[in-house]
C-alpha cells in the first residue's frame, strides 16, 4: 500500500504592520499545525526596513521549515488605497522569498478561504477561527487573528488541492499574456 502524500504548506496573511504565518503538514487527509505566529514591524521604522524585516523572517521560516507550497491571501482594493499598497508590498516580499526557494505560490480570496474552512463563503471570522482550531486539533483558537488567518489560508490550499487552486498572478498579467479570464492560467 503506497504511503500517503505529505506536503508542508506555509500560509501568509500579508500586512506591513503585522504579517501572519501558519505552517501545516498534510499527510493523507490529516492536517497538523507545525508553527504559527506573526511578524510585527514598528510604525516608526522606515518603510523599506519594515519590508526587510518581513522578508528576513519569511526567509528564516522557509529555511527552518522547508515548505513545499505557499498559500497567500489575494488582495482586493478597498477604500484605503494607502494601506492596500503597503500590504501589497509586504505580500510581494513573501512571494519573492517563495520564488527564491522554488516554492509554488497559490492565492485565495477571503471568500474562498471561508468556503474551504466552513463551507460558507460569507462565514464570520469567529466561525473560521473555530473551524481552524477544530481542523488542526488545537487546544485553543490561534492568536492573534493574523496567525489564525494564515493557518486558514494553509488549510484552504491543503483542502483545495493544487489541481483546483489558483497559481499566484498579478492582475495586470491577465491581458498581458493573452489571458482573458482567471481559468486560463495553468
Amino acid at each position: 500500500m503506497p504511503s500517503p502524500v505529505h506536503n508542508r504548506i506555509i500560509g501568509i496573511d500579508p500586512g506591513y504592520a503585522i504579517t501572519g504565518y501558519g505552517i501545516i503538514d498534510k499527510c493523507g487527509n490529516r492536517l497538523t499545525a507545525v508553527d504559527y505566529g506573526v511578524i510585527e514591524t514598528k510604525p516608526k521604522m522606515d518603510f523599506p526596513v519594515r519590508l526587510l524585516a518581513i522578508n528576513d523572517k519569511i526567509r528564516a521560516l522557509i529555511e527552518q521549515y522547508n515548505p513545499e507550497l505557499m498559500s497567500v491571501e489575494e488582495l482586493f482594493m478597498g477604500n484605503n488605497h494607502t494601506t492596500v499598497i503597503g500590504t501589497a508590498q509586504a505580500r510581494g516580499v513573501a512571494v519573492v522569498e517563495a520564488a527564491r526557494a522554488g516554492i509554488d505560490v497559490y492565492e485565495f480570496t477571503p471568500g474562498q478561504v471561508k468556503l474551504a474552512i466552513t463551507g460558507y463563503g460569507k462565514a464570520e471570522k469567529r466561525q473560521v477561527q473555530l473551524m481552524t482550531k477544530s481542523i488542526l486539533s488545537l487546544d485553543d483558537i490561534p492568536k492573534p487573528d493574523d496567525a489564525a488567518d494564515a493557518l486558514a489560508l494553509a488549510i484552504c490550499l491543503a483542502n483545495s488541492g493544487i489541481q483546483f487552486a489558483q497559481r499566484s498572478v498579478a492582475g495586470y498579467q491577465y491581458g498581458r499574456y493573452g489571458y482573458t479570464k482567471r481559468n486560463d492560467f495553468g
